[in-house]
């Protein structure tokens, strides 16, 4: 007799869940299924990856659907041969309707397997969860595109409305090459839209799960604006010295002083149409001190006693203003040397309204040091503008909800972020996030480790996102 040992026992036992679950599974959700592992078991990072292999990948797929070449193209740009998007155009037959851009980016953040559980770019279902590198960010949603694209070349779909797809890469490297800004300055004719469906909105449960793994949902987003991301590289000289002879004016030091003050100031609160709506709304379903407080900002935007109670939330503290915090630092040349040089990154994401220039300025003014130089790491971020809270997008979006997640409020909230939506925005394209999937309030662990997200989110979030397509194109 041979006897397994434990962990391929444990192995073998989570196959054959996998096996039974997979079972229950209609034909076309096992057809999604192949299409996300595929997409999530392609590397598609910076440093090792290509996203140009996994948009071809996707291609083939819908042209071997049936949807015509010419409406497929894998768009690689000369100097990044590497980092391709893809697009995909079924044309509607109304030429009075705008067409609506389905968005996401299918590249992801590097990940060690050393430090992961699973190996992160094999796709594992386990207790109820998909885990993968991208499992959640943000291959969910571009298979579901996908999937949705190759079904309705197999159904001969023919849509009232223009549905235009794109995969693109580079969201993730903000100062690398971004498929989505080249497409929205480069090719706007060809993405074109009345508005974008992208990433960026989903829902949120309590914590808690039913017998089958099924979360409770407590409220379902959707994104409509987003901050301005943007670095600023602080600079200190000195002439230096040997180290047995300290000087006052040490470059360290002053470079720590003027982190301290960044560190020590808070930028006031402010709320736009979006952060109204979501405090209201989040605020309104709450019973306590946070949900009065809420409703008490969106009451009185200077309300220090309010602020204050959200505040404690970093959630709640960054949604009401600007904010800047210090990420990088290096400095010194020698142990035994006084620093000639020390520089430092301070990211901010700033409120939509705001210009960098205008932070940059405050920033010096907070520093209050003629010594230590800032400037702009990037120059090239476009400012967008939040777009309208549009009942001709969000209803279709909350009729969806009630339908998969009855009784739980679509609310509007600005991300804290960066989306790809931004560059759309910018050229005047208005983009939303939504997304239809939920995570628990831990996360997914997007951007760390063990990235996950619930088998039922992403089933559920598939067949919702696809009548909100038809909601809008039929």
């Amino acid at each position: 007799m041979i006897q397994k040992s434990l962990p391929a026992l444990a192995l073998a036992i989570s196959f054959t869940a996998v096996s039974a679950q997979a079972a229950e599974r209609s034909a076309d959700e096992l057809a999604f299924r192949e299409i996300y592992k595929e997409l999530v078991e392609t590397n598609t990072t910076l440093s090792s990856g290509s996203c140009t292999v996994a948009s071809q990948q996707i291609a083939d797929r819908l042209t071997g659907a049936g949807m015509d070449s010419e409406n497929v193209q894998v768009m690689v740009h000369p100097d990044h041969p590497k980092e391709g998007n893809l697009f995909a155009v079924i044309p509607g037959s109304d030429t009075s309707l705008e067409p609506v851009l389905l968005l996401a980016h299918i590249d992801v953040v590097e990940a060690k397997r050393e430090d992961w559980v699973r190996d992160p770019f094999t796709l594992y279902e386990e207790d109820g969860f998909f885990w993968a590198r991208g499992s959640a960010d943000d291959k969910s949603m571009a298979a579901i595109w996908a999937d949705m694209f190759v079904n309705f070349a197999k159904d001969g779909y023919a849509p009232s409305r223009t549905i235009k797809m794109a995969l693109t890469c580079g969201e993730e490297t903000d100062t690398a090459f971004n498929g989505a800004n080249w497409l929205a300055t480069e090719h706007r004719d060809l993405v074109d839209a009345a508005f974008v469906i992208n990433e960026g909105g989903s829902g949120r449960t309590d914590g808690t799960v039913d017998s089958d793994g099924v979360g409770n949902v407590v409220v379902q987003n959707v994104q409509v604006g987003e901050k301005l991301y943007q670095d600023y590289r602080l600079t200190v000289t000195n002439p230096g010295g040997h180290s047995s002879q300290p000087k006052r004016d040490n470059a360290i030091y002053q470079m720590a002083a003027a982190l301290q003050k960044i560190g020590a100031h808070t930028f006031p609160a402010q709320l736009n149409d979006t952060t109204r709506a979501y405090f209201s709304g989040v605020g309104a379903t709450r019973d306590d001190a946070v949900g009065k407080a809420m409703l008490a900002v969106v009451a009185d935007p200077t309300d220090a006693d309010a602020i204050a109670v959200l505040d404690e939330d970093k959630m709640y503290r960054s949604m009401l203003r600007t904010s800047c915090v210090a990420t990088m630092i290096d400095g010194g040349h020698a142990v035994n040397a006084l620093p000639q040089s020390v520089t430092a990154n301070v990211n901010c994401r700033i409120f939509p309204g705001r210009t960098p220039e205008a932070i940059m300025e405050e920033l010096t003014g907070i520093m209050d040091d003629p010594a230590i130089s800032i400037a702009k790491v990037r120059e090239d971020k476009p400012i967008a503008k939040a777009p309208p809270l549009d009942p001709r997008v969000l209803d279709p979006m909350r009729a969806v909800v009630e339908k998969y997640y009855p009784g739980v409020p679509l609310i509007p909230t600005m991300s804290t972020g960066a989306t790809d939506g931004l560059y759309f925005s910018a050229v005047g394209i208005p983009a939303y996030g939504f997304s239809a999937l939920y995570h628990d309030p831990s996360g997914s662990g997007a951007h760390g480790l063990d990235e996950h997200i619930s088998v039922d989110a992403l089933y559920r979030g598939r067949k919702a996102l696809t009548d909100l397509v038809h909601a809008y194109a039929d």
